[in-house]
């Protein structure tokens, strides 16, 4: 495995591997986890060389405090990568990514970056999407991979993609979560112990909500959610919303029956654990 810190010295060994290469890249804010190596697996097993990057990404933090303490394991991170046999890792300086202007570019995502995280975080995807098409651009992949846990964030870049003409294919790997059911996050080490043992309860409440929505409209699941997390003790509901995969937009059907499964349709969530914000969401036409 060899590491990178500057763009150059990345592009230098890859034009070299792309030309008889499929490329596949995983791109990481760091604090890597189980989650993040099923992407490195998923990419291994699909594409010839895998690029790792490690860079937390200043202009998608709409909150200064949650960049300070954006939890920073290079080390370990380089290890965990070792042992799945990772082929480049690319470890930029944020002055070697942005030079002297740290802003974000502005984008169209057709009205997908409006709703859930977009409505709650002032200017993220933007963030996003400036670092990501930055990092396309440099490592070039054929195959590029993220995790549903950002489901939204997904189907942005999909749509960045798409509208940049960028000839990479996006692909989607399932939530990884821990034996409670917990979503797998970077943020989860620094969730007290209080605060880790209630967490798997938004996992739970998802799969109730799920099984209700084959038999409630739309509008009772939310209402159910909201008045389950109303009496909670600890953790605090942000937003709760179903919504079309493919537009994002909140389900203008009641059900899973109305719709007739012509399209398919998600619960995302956005809970605070104390000062820590935790996302989650579950497919409501698949199987439990």
């Amino acid at each position: 495995m060899r590491v990178y810190t500057t763009i150059k010295s990345l592009q230098k060994a890859l034009d070299r591997l792309s030309e008889e290469h499929s490329i596949g890249f995983v791109p990481t804010m760091g604090a890597l986890h189980k989650g993040h190596l099923s992407l490195v697996k998923s990419a291994k097993n699909s594409t010839d060389i895998v690029v790792v990057s490690i860079f937390v990404n200043p202009t998608q933090f709409d909150r200064e405090e949650d960049l300070i303490k954006y939890p920073s394991t290079l080390k370990r991170d380089l290890e965990l990568l070792e042992s799945q046999n990772c082929d480049l890792v690319f470890t930029p300086s944020v002055k070697e990514i942005y030079a002297s202007e740290i802003i974000s570019k502005q984008f169209s995502f057709d009205g997908l970056d409006k709703v859930m995280e977009g409505e709650h975080r002032q200017g993220h995807f933007d963030g996003v999407g400036t670092i990501v098409k930055h990092l396309f651009e440099i490592v070039k992949p054929t195959l590029a991979f993220f995790g549903e846990k950002d489901f939204q964030q997904l189907q942005i870049i999909k749509k960045m993609v798409e509208k940049e003409k960028m000839p990479i294919k996006i692909i989607g790997i399932p939530i990884y979560r821990e034996y409670d059911g917990l979503a797998m996050s970077s943020r989860n080490i620094r969730l007290s112990k209080e605060y880790r043992a209630a967490a798997p309860f938004i996992y739970k409440t998802l799969q109730e909500a799920k099984i209700l929505f084959g038999t409630k409209n739309a509008v009772e699941v939310v209402e159910w959610v909201e008045k389950v997390f109303d009496t909670h003790p600890i953790l605090d509901l942000e937003y709760f919303t179903i919504a079309n995969e493919m537009t994002l937009l909140p389900i203008q059907k009641s059900n899973l029956a109305d719709a007739k499964l012509v399209q398919k349709y998600r619960a995302f969530i956005a809970i605070f654990a104390g000062e820590i914000r935790l996302i989650d969401n579950i497919a409501l036409h698949d199987p439990i």
